[in-house]
């Protein structure tokens, strides 16, 4: 049995300048004496000087959880996440990125729920949105997509049959879940400099979800997801959404039986070329001016083509 309640994994790739708030804000928790808790950085390869950041933090760190550091040369989230599992100590390991900035109870909160929710192989957190800038007109519709997770005020189950799915941003999963869902190779391995394919969080979850293990959201868990102006441009929106939709067959089949294959791809192509057609009619020719709707076309159609992207790709054979 481990002797660490909670890990609070951090992955992170050129995140120097982001950090310092992140670990200022767990050094400032609250109601956490009975609680045993370790921090650990995971540097995603990064090339600033995320590593110094962190050595300076652990040279004044005087709190009684421990500030760890860890190096991962292989880029992509999903390669991180799985060199924390390594790393952590806890029974819970809790996922913050270098943006997110949780509530001093998030730590209490989350081993709260994990006490009351025993079958509970991963719940995420209620995220609110720290914008930067205003966001563009009717940006709600794709809020949830950047991790904006706001599902109401009590916990919330997320049903297997809903396709729904909490993002890895405030993710807290039990190590035990992991150990015995997720495969040692995942198919999505996470967005890099040379390719926005995404969506790495949605596979793992997915596996266990499949495993018997229940997904939850915990509201009690709170943090803010700082969004700078970037992220709200089209520059970025566009091959962010291309991104999510190439990635999809993977999300969708990982818990169809390998017969029923052909028939649930042939479902949702049809299901997408019917979304696809209904967009164009709703918008016609502002599909392309329309940035939320040109960001909703994109997901439909990298959706339409996701299987035939990644066997072209080589991606369907990762985990064979």
């Amino acid at each position: 049995m481990s002797s660490v309640d909670l890990t609070v994994a951090i992955p992170t790739y050129n995140g120097a300048k982001r950090l310092p708030e992140v670990l200022e804000q767990l050094r400032s928790q609250t109601d956490i004496d009975s609680i045993s808790w370790e921090i650990i950085v995971v540097d995603n390869n990064s090339t600033d000087n995320t590593a110094a950041v962190v050595q300076a933090h652990q040279a004044n760190w005087s709190k009684p959880y421990p500030l760890k550091y860890c190096f991962e040369p292989k880029q992509g989230a999903a390669f991180a996440r799985h060199r924390a599992f390594t790393e952590a100590r806890g029974e819970l390991i809790g996922f913050l990125d270098d943006d997110n900035i949780p509530a001093t109870d998030w730590i209490a909160a989350a081993c709260a729920f994990a006490q009351k929710y025993p079958k509970a192989g991963a719940y995420g957190s209620q995220i609110h949105g720290a914008y930067e800038v205003t966001p563009p007109e009717n940006f709600y519709r794709l809020a949830p997509f950047l991790a904006i997770t706001e599902r109401g005020s009590e916990p919330l189950y997320y049903e297997p049959s809903k396709k729904l799915l909490p993002p890895s941003a405030g993710l807290v999963v039990r190590k035990q879940a992991w150990l015995e869902s997720v495969p040692a190779q995942l198919v999505l391995t996470g967005r890099t400099s040379k390719s926005m394919v995404t969506s790495e969080d949605l596979e793992m979850l997915s596996y266990i979800q499949v495993k018997g293990w229940e997904i939850w959201y915990n509201p009690a868990m709170q943090l803010d997801h700082k969004i700078p102006h970037w992220r709200l441009e089209r520059d970025y929106l566009i091959p962010f959404f291309r991104g999510i939709g190439l990635s999809r067959y993977v999300t969708r089949m990982v818990s169809v039986k390998p017969w029923l294959k052909p028939m649930v791809f042939m479902a949702y192509t049809v299901n997408d070329l019917r979304k696809i057609t209904l967009h164009l009619l709703k918008y016609n020719v502002r599909v392309k001016t329309d940035l939320i709707a040109a960001c909703e076309m994109q997901l439909f159609l990298s959706s339409l083509i996701s299987p035939f992207y990644l066997w072209k790709n080589g991606y369907l054979s990762r985990n064979k």
